[in-house]
């Protein structure tokens, strides 16, 4: 009785002879650089090829004269070896997806092994490292035209007007080469801040308009190049303002509060009339001479 308990196959594994069925689960190879996975194969058992999306089965490429296709599916292909290959003896198989993705082709090596067979191998697509997002399109230069467009510039044009140079040196600032600007709906000053040499960097953070009547106007502040102006160093500063409807007559001072308590004050700033608003007067001659400069 024990020596033919000991003869006999525990359930569950192959006797004598036979190759132990697998169900295995293969990575398709990412790239050319990276080694096809291996597929193991017989020729008295057939091998399912299950993959995760839908392939091109006439894109089916192997050795005609090794293996056959017992059956070609949308998701599937049944492989089988003509007969057992031999010891070294490797054959590719592989066929495209159908959606395009990378990788797109899935391709394997075919062997055989003496003690195991697979019969159904689940395919997966690897997930691929994200590529990096594209860096946004750098924006355009504006050109002339895009101020016609938003509206900035309206049938009256741009007026402009210079400002009067101004020196605070108890605050190691001063001010010069200013003008007023006037469009369709906004005003804007744009002026050269020069910072005393014995000073520390100065960075204007707001900027108000205070009108001789009529509330204050808070303005958006724009610092060209880094935004500080250097011990001894020029920049330009403007500060914008939208006026639907604005008085030519209104007299304003832009105060500019930067960083350690430093204000510089522009007084007696006039916005100019709208093109269309002095007729054929100097001023808006004037007005367009300073806008062509």
């Amino acid at each position: 009785m024990l020596v033919l308990l000991w003869g006999t196959a525990a359930p569950g594994e192959p006797a004598p002879g036979e190759r132990i069925e697998r169900t295995r689960t293969v990575t398709v190879a990412r790239g050319l650089d990276e080694p096809l996975p291996e597929v193991r194969v017989a020729g008295d058992v057939p091998t399912l090829l299950l993959f995760p999306s839908p392939i091109q089965k006439k894109t089916l490429t192997f050795d005609e004269s090794r293996i056959r296709v017992l059956d070609a599916g949308e998701l599937s292909v049944i492989i089988q070896a003509v007969a057992d290959l031999q010891e070294g003896e490797r054959h590719e198989i592989g066929v495209f997806f159908a959606d395009g993705r990378a990788p797109r082709r899935a391709a394997f090596v075919l062997v055989t092994d003496l003690t195991e067979v697979d019969i159904r191998i689940d395919v997966r697509r690897p997930e691929l490292p994200a590529m990096p997002c594209p860096n946004e399109a750098q924006p355009r230069a504006p050109l002339p035209e895009d101020f016609v467009l938003l509206g900035y510039v309206g049938e009256e044009g741009v007026s402009a007007t210079p400002i009067k140079d101004v020196d605070a040196p108890s605050q190691g600032l001063s001010a010069v080469v200013g003008y007023s600007y006037r469009g369709h709906g906004w005003g804007l000053v744009a002026v050269l801040i020069n910072n005393h040499f014995s000073q520390p960097p100065w960075t204007p953070r707001q900027a108000t308009f205070t009108g001789t009547r009529g509330p204050s106007l808070q303005a958006r502040l724009v610092v060209e190049g880094e935004g500080m102006i250097g011990p001894g160093e020029q920049g330009r500063v403007l500060a914008v303002v939208d006026m639907p409807t604005l008085s030519a007559d209104t007299f304003f001072t832009l105060e500019l509060r930067g960083e350690s308590g430093r204000t510089l004050k522009l007084p007696n700033i006039r916005f100019p009339k709208a093109m269309m608003e002095g007729g054929n007067d100097i001023e808006s001659a004037e007005a367009a001479i300073w806008c062509h400069c």
